[in-house]
């Protein structure tokens, strides 16, 4: 439930992302969302707990975890500039496949043939949707720029899954996000200082404080929070597998914002990831 959750509110982020991603600044925007999350976060786990001191323990863990978080949503809203919310939706669900083999590199976590067959079959419809049914433009791979910037992010991304179990020594679940997002404020801070000092806040269109408030609060708070959650009771491919179903969550998303729908050849690779999704959750023995 937490996963399933966590592709919904992530599904939003593209299509509001997408409105807002040429008004400001990628490192702007997510320097602004990564420090209201944290602080967030922060009074969340303070009045519920409380933050142990036993949490400060080895902080370059934070400092890890934060600058891959933070490089991810970077790259994301760089190429969301130029990229349809649906195809990088698609770029998105490649996550599982890479995962899985940092999954294994990072904790031994070892793929079933199952599994290992799942993960083909999201790839193969994920690649359906990047190049919309399009056998031409995949074999002449076709691929445009702020797809690519954004795969990048995704290799990130994948990089940071298997990462959390394996750097977490125990922490509640607020409190060590918390953590992992003031080390991402810093991060963006360290390096996007003069944009943030640059942008014109005060006449920013209404569609960017929309995308900073929904992104701050629901695809960074919450799902920072539901990762971390599932990240330490599910395996890395797991985990991730419910990232298929984000280009079909934001196909609705599309719709709902009135941007209309892709192209019928696009649901089949949409149809290929749902697939992908029940072999992967399959009870298996």
């Amino acid at each position: 439930m937490a996963m399933l959750t966590f592709s919904f509110l992530v599904a939003g982020s593209f299509s509001l992302g997408s409105m807002a991603a040429n008004d400001i600044t990628p490192l702007a925007l997510n320097a602004v969302r990564f420090f209201s999350a944290a602080v967030i976060v922060g009074i969340i786990a303070a009045s519920t707990g409380g933050i142990p001191k036993e949490a400060f323990r080895q902080p370059w863990r934070y400092a890890i975890l934060g600058g891959i978080f933070a490089f991810y949503f970077v790259m994301m809203f760089f190429g969301l500039k130029t990229a349809k919310p649906v195809s990088t939706a698609a770029i998105f669900t490649l996550t599982p496949v890479l995962a899985a083999g940092f999954g294994y590199i990072i904790m031994r976590q070892i793929t079933t043939k199952r599994i290992a067959t799942a993960l083909a079959i999201g790839a193969v419809g994920a690649l359906w949707v990047i190049f919309k049914g399009d056998i031409h433009a995949l074999l002449a791979f076709e691929v445009g720029r702020g797809e690519a910037i954004y795969f990048v992010g995704v290799i990130a991304h994948a990089v940071y899954t298997p990462l959390v179990p394996r750097l977490s020594h125990g922490e509640r679940t607020f409190v060590f996000t918390f953590f992992v997002l003031s080390a991402a404020s810093i991060v963006i801070v360290l390096f996007g200082w003069k944009d943030v000092l640059e942008t014109d806040w005060m006449n920013l269109p209404a569609i960017v404080w929309i995308a900073i408030g929904y992104i701050t609060i629901f695809a960074t708070t919450i799902t920072a929070s539901l990762l971390a959650y599932a990240s330490v009771r599910l395996a890395s491919a797991k985990v991730m597998a419910y990232t298929y179903l984000v280009p079909s969550w934001v196909i609705i998303w599309e719709f709902g914002l009135g941007h209309g729908v892709p192209g019928a050849l696009v649901f089949g690779g949409i149809g290929l990831t749902i697939l992908a999704l029940y072999l992967l959750l399959k009870h298996e023995a």
